[in-house]
């Protein structure tokens, strides 16, 4: 096996391990690392192969390979409202699994960059790591991502960012999601003032977590709710490996109508309300859906 497989081996196995919280129990663990070994490698292999057609055809085409295996289909809403050139600044709730692929494959530009979290499985990507911009726990190590987004910006580039710093409820799945972008944070988007002129494109991704996923008898193995959503993500991601057929999902991609971060600093404001005005856009948006 190959180093970069088995390093997404072992990130899976341990992913699967922590979702489904058996991390600490020896037996257990035990257990689980024999008995996810297969689906665990052949997610590892599909990564790779996804790795190497984005070395090959680029991340769009890449990404929509991809989900045509693990998604019924993606629906498109809204995307024309995306300038073709110029700064972009989208955001974006984050519901997990599929989103990302959903968002690379419908938004339409070419110089699309990520502010992504830090992660070993995403470091073993060689190829797809070239569009993201790594955001480091280390609070001091920060001002370096910070600077290659303000850089993109200001040459023009779009740039994708998740206000909400981590998983978020799905929006067609799960009561409450939509109320929770209220609890997105203007941090992620401070260097908006920095390049005002940038157009800032609200986006909410919905319907990534199958229903069968969600209401699996096994989530109720974990307590908390998000810790029940992240074990029902991983429990459709291991069907999926093991019948590519199953709990397929219909995802949906809403774009909301643009603003400029030189409306905001007229009117006196700033990246708070920047996350308040995106939230209202995507509100209405949904209410007419």
């Amino acid at each position: 096996m190959d180093p970069r497989t088995r390093t997404l081996l072992e990130v899976n196995i341990n992913d699967i391990l922590l979702a489904f919280g058996w991390q600490g129990v020896a037996a257990l663990r035990w257990l689980m690392r024999r008995l996810a070994r297969r689906p665990a490698l052949r997610f590892a292999r599909e990564m790779r192969m996804f790795d190497e057609a984005v070395e090959a055809s680029g991340i769009t085409a890449a990404a929509r390979s991809l989900l045509a295996r693990y998604v019924q289909d993606v629906q498109v809403h809204g995307v024309e409202r995306i300038p073709r050139e110029g700064p972009v600044l989208l955001l974006s709730n984050h519901p997990g699994m599929t989103d990302t692929l959903a968002l690379f494959a419908s938004i339409p530009r070419a110089d699309l960059l990520v502010l992504a979290a830090e992660r070993p499985f995403l470091r073993a990507l060689p190829a797809a790591s070239r569009s993201l911009i790594f955001i480091p726990d280390e609070q001091e190590k920060r001002l370096a991502a910070m600077r290659r987004a303000v850089t993109h910006l200001r040459a023009g580039g779009a740039l994708l960012t998740f206000p909400a710093g981590e998983i978020e409820p799905d929006p067609a799945v799960l009561p409450g999601a939509v109320k929770a972008l209220g609890c997105w944070s203007g941090s992620s988007i401070a260097f908006l003032r920095i390049v005002p002129d940038s157009v800032v494109v609200p986006l909410i991704v919905s319907g990534v977590l199958a229903r069968q996923a969600q209401r699996n008898p096994l989530t109720l193995l974990r307590r908390r709710r998000m810790d029940r959503e992240r074990l029902a993500a991983m429990l459709q991601v291991l069907v999926h490996t093991l019948v590519p057929s199953a709990w397929r999902a219909r995802v949906r991609v809403d774009a909301a109508r643009p603003f400029t971060g030189r409306e905001l600093l007229a009117r006196g404001e700033g990246a708070r309300d920047a996350i308040t005005e995106a939230v209202a856009r995507l509100l209405r948006l949904r209410e007419r859906a």
